[in-house]
Order: structure tokens, then sequence, then C-alpha cells
């Protein structure tokens, strides 16, 4: 098999579909070696880490037409190379031909939560999902409740969907505190405090957390520090307000993006991390969290509950005072904390990478054999 990957996600510092994109587009090669694979796209690549010999990072040289690269640009690259199958990891495919397609559909965010997103991202997201879904060969979704919604609000026949469950990257893991304190040191961070993890932006829910954080400052004894460590997004404006007017001075500390390394020993060394998010695909933090030992709480939503099962700590995304309790609960009892750090390290080790790669893989083949539903 000759396998084009979408690289546009790899122009810029990874986040979460960046993760993805890279994290398959590695493992597909390195359990495939006898195929080909390229990750394409007409943007510089961000800072890249090895991969296997079989996998090219290809960034297209484009002119005045095929900058247009969905409708012209990869289209024709995708018909020059003889590309046997396109992976869109991020919910976009070419608009026309060459050969069959697999889309990755991560949530449907910006169509059930539009109030969460820039208004051009919606326009275009409400243009282009239904056609990107109806001209894929099958559909990738990290959880049956996102391929719930894809079937039901963009009427795919569920047969084109195929659940694929995302993994913590291979780096997190449970860092010695020793280890752990230079990291702490260098940030700011104090011995004791509650983590978030994420990107900055509306659906991430962070005003529901820092009116939890607010709450148990007024009413206990407890100092903890909340870290929120993630790069800042898009409509920020209103959780800016709120924390200005909060004056949690030293008590919050913004770090800013940081690698895996840095996050690696944030999530070993917390007292807990919390996902406050109003809405997931899949939720990974909550995942990368337990695989370093970190007791989480994070929110009812399905496809999170779907991910953690029992081993989280949950609350109703706006009910910060659920929450609070919650934190106080935790930070007060070690021994609570420890069994929930044994149980979510033991529960992250079912998501490997390996397994996801292999899954994908199976979708691949079976495409490109024709061993696909009647239906499609």
């Amino acid at each position: 098999m000759k396998i084009g990957i979408d690289g546009v996600p790899l122009a810029e510092l990874k986040t979460g579909v960046g993760h993805y994109t890279f994290e398959i587009a590695v493992e597909v090669a390195r359990q495939s070696p006898s195929d080909s694979f390229e990750v394409l796209s007409h943007l510089p690549f961000s800072d890249l880490d090895p991969a296997p010999a079989n996998l090219s990072f290809i960034k297209q040289p484009v002119n005045a037409a095929t900058k247009h690269w969905w409708t012209i640009g990869l289209p024709l690259y995708i018909k020059r190379a003889r590309l046997d199958l396109f992976h869109g990891t991020n919910y976009d495919i070419p608009v026309w031909g060459g050969c069959p397609t697999v889309l990755t559909i991560h949530d449907l965010s910006q169509l059930l939560f539009p109030e969460t997103h820039e208004e051009r991202r919606v326009r275009r997201a409400r243009r282009r999902l239904p056609l990107m879904s109806r001209r894929a060969t099958m559909i990738i979704t990290p959880t049956e409740a996102v391929k719930a919604e894809v079937c039901e609000h963009l009427r795919v026949p569920r047969s084109k969907v195929v659940v694929v469950n995302e993994a913590p990257r291979r780096s997190f893991q449970p860092m010695p505190l020793a280890q752990a304190s230079a990291t702490l040191q260098r940030l700011g961070i104090e011995n004791e405090y509650i983590l978030y993890v994420g990107t900055i932006e509306p659906r991430k829910n962070l005003i529901t957390l820092v009116k939890a954080f607010e709450d148990l400052l007024h009413s206990t004894t407890l100092r903890p520090q909340l870290v929120i460590a993630g790069k800042k997004g898009w409509l920020t404006d209103e959780l800016f307000t709120y924390i200005e007017s909060a004056k949690l001075g030293d008590r919050l500390r913004l770090t800013g993006y940081l690698g895996d390394d840095e996050l690696r020993a944030l999530y070993s060394a917390c007292r807990v991390m919390v996902y406050p998010a109003l809405y997931e695909g899949a939720g990974l933090p909550t995942l990368e969290a337990m695989a370093c030992g970190a007791p989480v709480i994070t929110t009812n939503t399905a496809a999170i509950v779907e991910m953690v099962g029992d081993k989280a700590r949950l609350f109703s995304p706006q009910d910060f005072r659920g929450l609070a309790e919650h934190l106080v609960e935790l930070l007060q009892n070690p021994a609570a904390r420890e069994a929930m750090s044994r149980a979510g390290i033991q529960h992250a080790a079912q998501f490997t990478w390996e397994r996801t790669a292999r899954e994908t893989l199976d979708i691949y083949r079976r495409i490109t054999r024709n061993i696909v539903p009647a239906v499609l």
C-alpha cells in the first residue's frame, strides 16, 4: 500500500489532533514496514521526532492554484503519486477523486456547541462536515459517543463508522517526585497543586474550574496552587476577565504550552488533575494523567465517561460546588488519592497506540482490498 496522511495538523505546535496525526503515522508505518506512508502538507512542518524509514514527511510546494490545498493541490498530488488511500486526520479529505479515503472525526463540537468556537470555523464546519462525511469511504471516531452523534447529525450509516480508541503517548508514565521537582521549581509551581492540561478555550469550561478553586480557597484553610498548562486558544476574554476579578494572586499559575517531558512531570506530581470540559470526543488528557498516576476529576459527559469508566471522580459540567467538594475530599485524603492513582495506571494501560494503529491499519487494508460494507 501507498498511503497518504494529512500533515496539516503538524504545521504548528502539537496539541490533540497534531499528536493524533503524528502518533498514528509513526505507528502504522512501524507496524507495516512493507508499505509506504507519506504525511502531506502544503505548510511547513513544526518540530518532528524521528520516524520509521518507510514514513516520509512531504512539504509540497504550491502555486497560486495549488495553494487551494483540498480542492486543487492535494487532489493533483494524490493523482500524480498514485496513492492507494488517503487518511484525513483532521475532519478534511480531498473534495474530488484520486483514491479511497478515511476520515477521522474527533468530535462534533463545532456543530453541537457552536458558541464555544469562532464563528468562521463554525460556518466552515457546517458547510464542509456533511460533504466530507458523505465523500469518505470510511469514518473513524474515537468513541461510541461520537459515532452515535456522527450517525445522527451527519446522517451517516452506522456501517460506515468505526470506533478506534486513542491512547496516552508512550512517554506518559509515573515520574519519581525527586525527578519531577526540577520541572516544578523551574515553572514556579509549589508541591501541592491542582492541575489542568489542555488548550485554553471555552469548550474546556475553565471558568467552572476557577469558580470551584475560588470556592475552595474561601471555604477551607487549604492553599494549593491551581496550575493551568496549555496554550491560549480562542474566545478567552470571559475567562481572563473572571480570573482578574477573582484576585487569585500567586495561587494561580499559567504555564503556557509545555512539552511532553514537562507535562509528564506535572501529571506525576500533582495532587489531582481536573478536566472540566463541557463536551469532548474522548478527553485524552484524562488518560494521560492516569497513565502518570494522577487522580482525575472530570465531567460526566458521554465520551469522557466512556474513556475513564469508574476510575475518575465525576461532576456535572456547570456544578462548580460539586467539583469543589471532590477537590477538598481528595486534597484531604491521601489514601483515596493513592487508590485512584493505582487504579488509573492500570486503566490507562489498556489504551495503547499499538492497538490504535493496528485497528487503523485493518481499516486501510479492508478499503484497499475492497472489503467494505455494501451500503458504501
